[in-house]
């Protein structure tokens, strides 16, 4: 966003938390952290320049090489001079009177702005549970979303870990070979498919950059803005026969990774077809692990899909070590944390560390961090006592001038973030030029529109299977959290809406002054 309102003229002050660029990339530092899609998707395309001068090493990169290329965008470009960094934004407020944002942080900043634009992130707001006794555990506490930047030496040590979405996934593996014992505090067990990672060969990399155009192009095409240069069919899981169905899900098992749930155009609308997936994995999880008992505990009951699906490297095989233990929290509850360590219904594990891979506040956690607030003081809180509400992910009734990136009500986290966050920023910079071009002070949702665009996304996933289990993305793994489905299935058909918004002169919005 910062390089785009630079090629436009215009002068932007960025704040940001974190001692350097990245984002979630700067702060997920635990053992294991790597992204879930595959490096040449997983990058930015505004520039060939850039394309053709980065080479990824690996299938899926780690979190180390992530950083290292969002530093390498931020040098290139010469973005740091306009970022403050280690700063904390605490209010942001609009001012009617001269139609501007005014921004003041905790180092002590107050700049004033016509425009503000939230990048604050999806999954940038760490969430740890409220359990009894927490504080008065006497070893080490981590959080896998604010992993210490030195590093952990668990060596020798008695882990616990609760919780196993996708941080864990990564983490344990590794964990369990450092640590002398690792209790593993499982929630809900969750569905997994295989990385295969690797490093890329020589002369993949080069045909990708021979044809990145297409090979963009043939993301945003897809409903999750990644995996479009697979192969592709428009059967559905029970229109073919149950050998072909097995031999389709092998395929996509071999090919590792999250297109395991594009085997079938249906796996993730029809329960049946669902329940075709989830017995294929259910079976692999059967397979790898030896003891039935602990394999019956791993095994998922939920839809396959309706929780973020994990890419994993060895996770299920972790299970068959002797040091290596599984509690399931829905047999033996935690209870509190100990001074020892975690005590469950069953009793007490003893522990030298504990580590929360309890995941995040998401889509809205830092947004309502922060005192925002627009026309006549209205909070962003108070706007979205009962869930967040916005007009296509981008603009919030009663906040003029404000645009959030990734926002509730788009794709957002159920696609390639990466191609996400550049049509939005995209978005946004063509509207704040349009509205310079033709003297337009503020741009604001007709409270209609955005009324419409929530029905409309409410009615989407409401067509799916996503809805159908408690996951981050209702927000019900944050106790308290109104339960609202807030990323909208489907990039291609909701860049296409972004667009035809745009050329009907910002349709369904308020343009005045």
């Amino acid at each position: 966003m910062l390089h785009k309102v630079r090629q436009q003229g215009l002068t932007a002050q960025v704040f940001e938390a974190g001692g350097g660029v990245g984002g979630t990339w700067y702060w997920n530092r635990y053992p294991g952290a790597r992204c879930d899609i595959e490096s040449m998707e997983y990058s930015y395309g505004f520039d060939e320049e850039l394309q053709q001068e980065w080479d990824w090493t690996e299938r899926y990169a780690p979190q180390p090489e992530i950083l290292k290329y969002a530093d390498h965008v931020a040098d290139r470009y010469d973005l740091r001079r306009d970022i403050k960094f280690d700063t904390k934004v605490t209010s942001a407020t609009f001012d009617e009177a001269t139609n501007t944002w005014r921004v003041q942080t905790d180092a002590g900043d107050d700049v004033t702005a016509p425009y503000l634009v939230m990048a604050t992130g999806c999954l940038s707001s760490a969430n740890t549970p409220d359990i009894p006794g927490a504080d008065s555990f006497e070893g080490p506490t981590y959080h896998t979303g604010t992993w210490p930047h030195d590093g952990v030496d668990l060596s020798g040590q008695r882990v616990g870990i609760i919780g196993t979405g996708s941080s864990a996934l990564q983490a344990i593996p590794i964990i369990a070979e450092e640590a002398a014992h690792l209790t593993v505090f499982q929630r809900t067990a969750t569905y997994a498919v295989p990385a295969w990672n690797r490093p890329l060969e020589p002369d993949e990399v080069a045909k990708v950059k021979a044809n990145y155009a297409e090979f963009r192009e043939a993301n945003r095409q897809m409903p999750a803005a990644f995996g479009g240069w697979l192969d592709h069919s428009e059967d559905t899981a029970l229109s073919v026969s149950a050998e072909e169905r097995r031999a389709r899900f092998e395929e996509r098992w071999e090919h590792g990774g999250l297109p395991f749930l594009g085997a079938f155009t249906d796996i993730l609308l029809d329960p049946e077809a669902n329940e075709e997936a989830a017995n294929f994995v259910r079976d692999r999880i059967r397979r790898v692990v030896t003891d039935p008992k602990v394999a019956e505990r791993l095994v998922p009951d939920q839809v396959i899909g309706c929780k973020r699906l994990c890419v994993d490297t060895g996770y299920y095989e972790t299970f068959n070590r002797p040091d290596v233990e599984l509690v399931d929290l829905r047999e033996t509850p935690i209870e509190a944390i100990t001074p020892a360590g975690v005590r469950t219904s069953a009793g007490e594990h003893e522990l030298d560390a504990l580590i929360y891979a309890t995941g995040f506040d998401a889509m809205t956690g830092a947004l309502l961090r922060i005192d925002i607030r627009g026309r006549d003081g209205l909070t962003l809180q108070d706007a979205w006592a009962a869930g967040p509400r916005t007009y296509l992910g981008l603009g919030v009734v009663g906040f003029p001038n404000m645009f959030t990136i990734t926002g509730p009500g788009s794709p957002s986290v159920l696609t390639n973030m990466l191609v996400s966050i550049q049509q939005h920023v995209e978005w946004i910079a063509d509207c704040t030029t349009h509205l310079r071009e033709r003297g337009i002070a503020t741009i604001e949702p007709v409270p209609q529109a955005q009324d419409n665009w929530v029905d409309y996304v409410n009615m989407v996933a409401g067509f799916t299977l996503f809805p159908t289990c408690n996951s981050w993305y209702l927000g019900a793994n944050v106790p308290g959290k109104t339960r609202v489905f807030m990323p909208l299935p489907g990039f291609t058909t909701y860049m296409e809406q972004c667009n035809l918004v745009a050329e009907q002169g910002y349709l369904g919005f308020v343009l005045a002054g």
